[in-house]
């Protein structure tokens, strides 16, 4: 970007072209960013027919001054450029504008015609530039704010070394500081510190008087060579730090390493092994680095440690992987064949059934309901009673059926361990009356065909006295041969041993007659009387 060497040169173009020659024609682009100030028409109207007397330089700014003002005032910005028809004025990258292209080009602000036919134009790419229509350039702002010309009004060693005493700031900040220096930019800066072998961040105040006299040196001399050679780069001394810095990437100058950092609030080349910090800073720097360094131990170490814990971490998934492969697969297979082992042992275990449909099963496949598996178990059961009535075994249907009435929200285990004394109960003194000469098998295989929500219990409560009542009508009536005189005890206890000859010869069915209840009833009075 252009700094006091290539605006330099662009004076000393128009100086030597354009002195003394009048102004025929002016075009000032509409652009209000770049144009400050005043119209455009104004702008134009202000510059014909005057004649250029003179061009001057403070630092970054250049003006033209006329034979009457207002003076055209041009601030050059990042790539401000002032280019003349079949003059060579120095190029720069950022504002180049090639000679095949457009003349003016159409990055031109203002443009000149001269009497002679000679042309010149002041173009900005970027329009970060300032053109403004000035009476007394000098005595307002920017240029009136402008600190000595780096060039022009050089400060003494003591004055420089003074100066800088009373400046708390880094010196990369301060040399860029145009209040303090002008004309000094971001290249010329970094040129002149690494020459002086001054770190950008080095506190100006804390300068020795030996630093202060030699940086003083060279910003004169780095000014002076580049304004020589009309800021032509190519001209440079090859072992200057402007040859290297432009990279992307840090190269090396005259073999040392160059490094880049933030400083003023610019990017910023340096040499580390030649540009180090001095006084405290240095110890600064030093316990900086030293913390810096812990700290990427610090994580290194972290790192290593994860490392090491996912590694065993790993290790010991994958242990645990082989251990447990495939858990659910074999508990799946067996499931089935328990139930299917359990249904076709029938009745052996009553309430084992109960508990391995409902509260064993705690994972039913997907869509089944525990109202289906209940409803087909409940068949497999009253078939199973069946068999065991057939066969003589004194099994309570009824009871079962109250067990297995509620069996949709998972009765719980020991619901159903309570339940089994009950028919155990019920067995034995089934088997008692039985034993009296009782026919109860006969009768709740043949009569009792209970309906859906009947309770069991109610049922044998009130049948178990009307059969006895029958039975022992019964006794009496097949016993009409007998005197009534004879002890009722003697023949209550052998028509008892004969019922229970009668049961055990018998595999089927009895063939008593059943007595009609009117005859019971009439029956059992006259024997009370």
């Amino acid at each position: 970007m252009p700094e006091l060497p290539e605006v330099e040169a662009a004076r000393r173009a128009i100086a030597e072209n354009c002195l003394g020659k009048r102004i025929k024609k002016s075009i000032v682009a509409s652009d209000p960013k770049v144009i400050d100030g005043v119209s455009a028409s104004d702008f134009e109207a202000s510059l014909l027919r005057k004649t250029i007397v003179a061009a001057h330089r403070k630092g970054k700014n250049l003006w033209l001054q006329l034979d009457s003002p207002p003076f055209p005032s041009f601030q050059f910005g990042m790539a401000g450029a002032v280019y003349i028809k079949g003059v060579a004025v120095t190029k720069y990258k950022r504002s180049a504008v090639k000679d095949d292209e457009e003349w003016p080009s159409k990055y031109s602000k203002v443009f000149i015609e001269l009497d002679d036919g000679m042309e010149l134009s002041f173009t900005d790419k970027r329009r970060f530039a300032k053109v403004r229509l000035l009476k007394d350039p000098t005595s307002v702002p920017p240029i009136s704010e402008l600190g000595p010309d780096a060039l022009l009004e050089p400060m003494t060693v003591d004055e420089f070394a003074a100066s800088l005493s009373k400046k708390k700031i880094a010196i990369k900040a301060l040399l860029l500081d145009q209040s303090y220096i002008s004309g000094i930019g971001n290249w010329i800066a970094d040129e002149v510190l690494y020459q002086a072998k001054v770190h950008p961040l080095q506190v100006a105040a804390t300068l020795s008087k030996e630093s202060c006299a030699t940086l003083q040196k060279c910003i004169k001399e780095v000014v002076h060579y580049a304004v020589q050679v009309d800021a032509e780069s190519r001209h440079f001394p090859r072992g200057w730090l402007f040859h290297f810095r432009w990279g992307k990437k840090p190269g090396k100058v005259n073999g040392k390493k160059i490094e880049f950092i933030t400083a003023g609030g610019r990017t910023t080349a340096f040499v580390p092994e030649l540009q180090k910090l001095s006084g405290s800073q240095a110890a600064k720097a030093v316990s900086k680095q030293g913390k810096q360094s812990n700290r990427r131990k610090g994580r290194q170490d972290e790192g290593d440690k994860d490392e090491q814990e996912i590694d065993e971490g790993d290790i010991a998934e994958k242990t645990t992987r082989k251990k447990e492969m495939k858990p659910k697969g074999p508990a799946k297979k067996k499931i089935p064949a328990k139930r299917k082992s359990k249904e076709s042992d029938g009745g052996t275990d009553e309430s084992e059934p109960d508990e391995d449909n409902i509260a064993g099963n705690t994972k039913p496949k997907k869509g089944v309901k525990a109202k289906g598996q209940v409803k087909k178990k409940l068949p497999t059961k009253r078939k199973s009673i069946n068999v065991d009535e057939e066969n003589g075994g004194g099994t309570d249907e009824e009871d079962e059926d109250a067990e297995n009435t509620k069996p949709k929200k998972g009765p719980k285990a020991k619901g159903q361990v309570k339940k089994v004394p009950a028919k155990r109960k019920s067995k034995e003194s089934d088997e008692e009356e039985n034993s009296d000469g009782t026919d109860e098998e006969d009768n709740i295989a043949e009569n009792t065909k209970p309906k859906k929500g009947t309770k069991a219990k109610g049922q044998v409560k009130k049948n178990l006295p009307a059969k006895r009542k029958s039975e022992e009508s019964e006794g009496e009536e097949n016993d009409d041969g007998m005197e009534d005189n004879d002890d009722e005890d003697d023949k209550v206890q052998k028509k008892r041993s004969k019922k229970v000859t009668d049961i055990h010869s018998k595999t089927g069915k009895t063939t008593k007659k059943k007595v009609q209840p009117s005859q019971t009833s009439k029956n059992v009075k006259t024997k009370s009387k």
